[in-house]
């Protein structure tokens, strides 16, 4: 490996960016995507190889090259240790999530309802900034307590983050929604918050609806087809 790309791969994980590695297998030569240009067919196969978290080979010209995936590192950060959280924290992990659970209620985030997790007691949206949200980090907030829940989302939609969501009906979705528009959000940006958070199963208990969860943030990591639900500004403001 080239001093040069050395650089650059440690570069892409001190800023946590998912990079491909590269490696031609006849000389050793190397190249990073996306921070070097590729061509088409090598350029797919670094894509799919991060996407999939799974390394493979690919071809250019009879030439065999092996792609490297370098991803940071899956991240769930809940916001809210109640009943639900207790349930999804455990399946989060179980599918590669580390899990982080933000609560400045000392009372409910506990190492006994939550062992082993890593339990945040600052306010959210101080808890939000640090933990920085990435495109490998899904937030979901689960208090239904607006001084809780708005100002990480308020954190969370200005991030990178692949997926958000929040907890409440589609009331109080709406409301929500109106006091993000005050906060000076968009459409688009609100168009981002899975809420009612979960894929609809008709979800009654606390293990149920995290289960819905957990499966509506790999279905979004994975890039299957999500409907919208946001409610639009409009109905908002109405509500």
């Amino acid at each position: 490996m080239t001093p040069e790309v050395l650089a650059a791969l440690q570069a892409a994980r001190a800023a946590k960016r998912p990079v491909a590695l590269l490696t031609r297998l006849s000389d050793g030569a190397q190249r990073l995507w996306p921070d070097m240009d590729l061509p088409g067919p090598l350029a797919e196969a670094a894509r799919t190889a991060l996407r999939d978290d799974a390394a493979q080979n690919a071809s250019l010209e009879g030439e065999a090259w092996f792609v490297h995936p370098h991803n940071p590192p899956l991240r769930l950060i809940v916001v809210g240790a109640v009943h639900i959280a207790q349930a999804l924290v455990p399946m989060a992990q179980t599918v590669g999530f580390a899990v982080t659970v933000v609560d400045p209620r000392r009372a409910w985030a506990t190492a006994d309802r939550f062992p082993g997790i890593t339990l945040i007691h600052e306010w959210t949206d101080d808890a939000m900034a640090a933990l920085a949200p990435d495109s490998r980090t899904a937030v979901v907030t689960l208090t239904h307590d607006p001084k809780l829940d708005d100002p990480a989302l308020d954190v969370a939609l200005k991030s990178e983050a692949f997926y958000v969501g929040a907890l409440g009906s589609r009331r109080t979705h709406a409301k929500r929604l109106a006091r993000l528009t005050e906060a000076g959000h968009g459409e688009a940006a609100m168009a981002r918050i899975h809420a009612p958070v979960g894929l609809n199963i008709e979800a009654v208990t606390a293990p149920e609806i995290a289960l819905s969860i957990l499966a509506e943030v790999v279905a979004a990591r994975r890039g299957a087809a999500l409907a919208t639900r946001a409610v639009p500004a409009q109905a908002a403001a109405a509500a």
